[in-house]
């Protein structure tokens, strides 16, 4: 049996019981998990060996998971051209030719991560600017959401892609006026390039790279919503013990069945890599315009994407629950959650294990205030990010206009009783938790913006945002032995260059640029940063 008693003036415990201080000054760790804390940690110490460390910087806090991270998306972004700050086409262009000059000859461009809606001209891009820098290499880059792929002629071809392809159910190709495909690939037509063969290489060395950067930021555990590629090399790398992260792997909707033959249920696994639930997708993006909403944006026809048809996804729900499989669904848009809702409402009322199965809607950004109490009833976690918020409030206010939806809602959930979760659905945005901390506590921007913050009275408290990231997103994935530094708790934690605690009244705009100095999972060092 390993022990170690780990001290340090100021540990933060995350336990919030009446009456009982939430910190600390020393853990006993025994075998990984907490035994006993303070002076009941310093005298259990002396009964037998023990390690003592002393833990670096301002304060220690439990190690923070994000619930919702696409880590093949991010593992392989790390190594694609970034154009997520280009303010025009002109730039983005720039950007990919100089990115192309590196790569060998007729490797694919891919990732990318562009926005238009921040560009000088917002409008979105065609094939014929992408074949002016690409000379004939495939090229197929995502939007900063994932939810809209820009490809060049040379992709096109290669899938198939001509004026006589129909959209598939869900998805869009845009045409111009003539007919022909654009380039733009909105939603489930973006599916249509998987019919190309080109090989970017293992996975599992990009990932092992992506896990040493999201230990430096404080997380010791996350809920990875990639496919089955990402759990194959997860499941590599925790055979042959490379694998220090916690990981809960999701299933996605294509490989539901095969998930059902191998008798894939949540929960299975121990406490380093499990299965978690099964991801479906109700609707698109706000940046890309294809959330689903009950109106239309302002200044477009539409109302959105319905990436499935209503009877189809609550088919899909019940035969995930009922082959023992927690669901997270996406929704952004209202008309979206509503929907969603309406699916989780039948599997509530099927009985058996539908009545116990654990239920998320992803992202639930823009809510008819209505809605937001069923959330509560039926028992469904919101799995939020509150970088999003920040990143597109600009965005909301000029695109869904005056409604009053309860939009990036933390607060509004939070005082109906709702279970919030935090994460960052990174590479769409950053996976540094601090950032999302410092959006939850300012619902500002870096730079300040806007002044008091947006939608000010959906602030949450620093300890409320802690708890989403912490105790609350274990729990969305059914985790209750970890989160808190605690008896009985696995031994997880960070320590800071800086107390976000003082912070929160005195320099809230601080948090954002906290430092982790060190990262310990069940005790161990996996990350110093000395």
């Amino acid at each position: 049996m390993t022990r170690l008693l780990l001290r340090h003036h100021r540990i933060r415990t995350g336990v919030a019981a009446a009456g009982a201080s939430p910190w600390t000054d020393a853990l006993l760790v025994e075998d990984g998990r907490v035994v006993a804390v303070g002076a009941d940690a310093r005298e259990a110490a002396g009964a037998g060996p023990c390690e003592v460390v002393d833990l670096p910087g301002a304060v220690v806090m439990p190690g923070l998971h994000d619930a919702h991270v696409h880590t093949e998306w991010l593992s392989r972004d790390m190594a694609s051209v970034d154009l997520r700050d280009a303010t025009s086409l002109e730039e983005a262009l720039g950007r990919v030719a100089a990115h192309a000059s590196t790569l060998p000859p007729g490797a694919a461009l891919h990732s990318g991560r562009w926005n238009h809606n921040v560009w000088d001209v917002p409008v979105q891009p065609d094939r014929r600017a992408l074949d002016s820098v690409t000379e004939g290499r495939l090229a197929a880059l995502a939007s900063v959401d994932g939810h809209t792929n820009w490809a060049n002629s040379a992709t096109l071809r290669a899938a198939g892609i001509t004026r006589d392809t129909l959209d598939p159910v869900g998805g869009e190709i845009d045409r111009d006026a003539d007919g022909e495909p654009t380039g733009i690939l909105r939603e489930k037509a973006q599916e249509l390039l998987l019919a190309i063969d080109h090989d970017e290489g293992p996975l599992r060395p990009w990932l092992e790279r992506c896990q040493q950067r999201l230990l430096s930021v404080g997380l010791t555990s996350i809920t990875d919503i990639d496919g089955e590629d990402a759990r194959d090399a997860y499941a590599a790398m925790h055979a042959d013990g490379e694998l220090r992260l916690r990981v809960t792997k999701c299933t996605r909707d294509g490989d539901l069945e095969a998930a059902i033959e191998q008798g894939r249920r949540s929960g299975q696994g121990d406490d380093v890599f499990r299965v978690g639930p099964v991801k479906f997708f109700s609707d698109g993006a706000l940046g890309s315009h294809t959330a689903h909403m009950t109106e239309p944006f302002v200044g477009h026809e539409g109302c959105g994407i319905a990436a499935m048809p209503h009877d189809v996804l609550v088919e899909r729900t019940l035969l995930a629950v009922r082959s023992g499989l927690d669901v997270a669904t996406h929704a952004i848009g209202d008309e979206a959650n509503r929907l969603v809702l309406d699916a989780f409402e039948a599997v509530r009322a099927s009985g058996g294990v539908g009545a116990d199965a654990l239920l998320r809607v992803e992202h639930a950004q823009h809510v008819r205030p209505v809605d937001v109490p069923r959330f509560r009833s039926l028992g469904v976690v919101a799995s939020m990010q509150p970088s999003h918020c920040t990143a597109d409030l600009d965005l909301a206010d000029a695109i869904i206009g005056p409604r009053r939806l309860a939009s990036y809602a933390w607060r509004t959930f939070l005082d109906a009783g709702v279970a919030v979760a935090f994460g960052s659905d990174a590479p769409v945005e950053d996976p540094n938790p601090f950032w999302g901390l410092h959006a939850a506590v300012t619902r500002q921007r870096p730079d300040g913006h806007p002044l008091g913050g947006w939608r000010p009275e959906e602030k949450v408290t620093l300890d409320e945002a802690v708890h989403a990231f912490t105790v609350a997103a274990h729990a969305a994935v059914g985790r209750t032995d970890v989160g808190r530094l605690a008896p009985g708790q696995l031994a997880d934690l960070v320590c800071l260059d800086r107390d976000p605690w003082e912070l929160e009244h005195s320099d809230p705009a601080a948090i954002r640029d906290t430092r982790v100095l060190q990262t310990r999972i069940a005790g161990e060092l996996v990350h110093d940063a000395s």
